[in-house]
């Protein structure tokens, strides 16, 4: 239900604008949230947005990346710039929401991420 896009190579210093998009019917998104994992390393938090909240990022983002969502089109976007080689890995986009009176949560197939000169 979730789909990513904007993943690709950059060289170090670079930037990409990664999208998700979601089908399927959601009542109400709770949190949009993109998370990473590196070759070898587990899955790692990037950055969250909570509905009407104050997003949250990763130690090593320090600035670099901004998350936003569009409530209507039930889109989050993760704008990546500085981006740095350690930045390499799958990023997958990652919804929690409500429908008719249930709980879930729904990950992407999550798209590639490579920073290299």
């Amino acid at each position: 239900q979730l789909e990513e896009s904007g993943g690709g190579t950059v060289q170090p210093g670079g930037s990409l604008r990664l999208s998700c998009a979601a089908s399927g019917s959601m009542s109400r998104i709770n949190t949009m949230g993109w998370y990473r994992q590196a070759p070898g390393k587990e899955r790692e938090l990037v950055a969250t947005i909570p509905t009407g909240g104050s997003a949250n990022y990763g130690d090593f983002v320090k600035g670099r990346f901004s998350i936003s969502r569009d409530n209507a089109e039930h889109t989050v976007s993760l704008q990546m710039n500085s981006l740095k080689p350690e930045d390499k890995g799958v990023y997958y986009c990652n919804y929690d929401y409500v429908h008719v009176g249930r709980k879930y949560i729904t990950w992407g197939q999550g798209t590639q991420v490579t920073v290299s000169s």
